[in-house]
């Protein structure tokens, strides 16, 4: 597939670390692909650093720019049991030291704030995840990655108002995904911009119908693009934008939907 150069350098792509390094990166390379890397699992604890190094050489050599997602699974950024803070803030450090590494355009981390869990002790998470994103913006802006904190289970934009207001830095930001919207909040983007416009920093773009998380292609769900890109054409937004489908074929479709419409137009 002949991929428009004007798509595939404003779009990242969602990349699992190990099938990037295994199976992607020629691809990647072939078709100018900018990826999205994923840091999830135990690749931060047991990949040889050279492995890392010799995959952003390779992404530099062909100037091909990249995004990080840091991992999330299991973690708490906000967690009152200093033992799981501790672990959660060891994993994510892992992550950050990366950055000096692929020098990403930005870093996407999940606040995992989930209001039938810790909206019961709201202050005490607040104060344990601003500490946590606090220590971590540091290694962020001295290397002038911006993080962006991306919504999942949030119901709505509070949580992420009220710490990214608290952070008060340009290298703090928002990553909306619209799946998570539309499937995990069950809310339409009007509730959510204007009011993190000021923060909003990248997009994750996939689709589905309102039931499950299942990064179908844009346009092969429910969600509302037309209208999300008027909005930000509207009001001069030029958010990163990440591609998330779950495979080759939801790709290709993406690139295809996003061509057809011309959504990226003064984008």
């Amino acid at each position: 597939m002949n991929i428009p150069k004007k798509i595939t350098e404003r779009c990242f792509v969602n990349a699992p670390w190990q099938l990037l390094k295994t199976d992607y990166l020629d691809l990647f390379v072939e078709h100018g692909i900018q990826p999205e890397i994923g840091l999830e699992g135990t690749c931060l604890y047991d990949e040889d650093p050279a492995e890392f190094q010799r995959v952003a050489a390779i992404l530099h050599s062909h100037k091909l720019a990249c995004t990080l997602h840091a991992p999330f699974f299991d973690l708490a950024p906000g967690a009152l049991d200093p033992y799981i803070l501790a672990a959660s803030r060891d994993k994510l450090r892992r992550a950050f030291d990366l950055l000096a590494v692929f020098r990403p355009r930005s870093i996407v981390c999940h606040l995992q704030f989930e209001e039938n869990k810790q909206g019961y002790k709201l202050g005490e998470w607040t104060a344990a995840a601003l500490a946590t994103w606090q220590q971590l913006l540091q290694t962020a802006a001295r290397l002038k990655v911006p993080i962006m904190l991306e919504n999942t289970y949030e119901r709505s934009a509070t949580t992420h108002q009220n710490i990214l207001t608290q952070l008060n830095s340009p290298y703090a930001g928002f990553c909306l995904d619209v799946g998570h919207l539309l499937s995990f909040a069950q809310s339409s983007w009007q509730n959510w911009l204007p009011t993190l416009s000021p923060w909003l920093g990248q997009l994750h773009l996939h689709d589905n119908h309102g039931e499950q998380d299942e990064h179908l292609a844009p346009g092969r769900g429910n969600f509302d693009f037309p209208g999300l890109f008027q909005f930000l054409r509207h009001n001069n937004l030029h958010p990163l934008i990440t591609l998330e489908p779950h495979s080759p074929e939801d790709l290709w479709q993406a690139f295809a939907y996003l061509e057809e419409m011309e959504l990226f137009a003064g984008v």
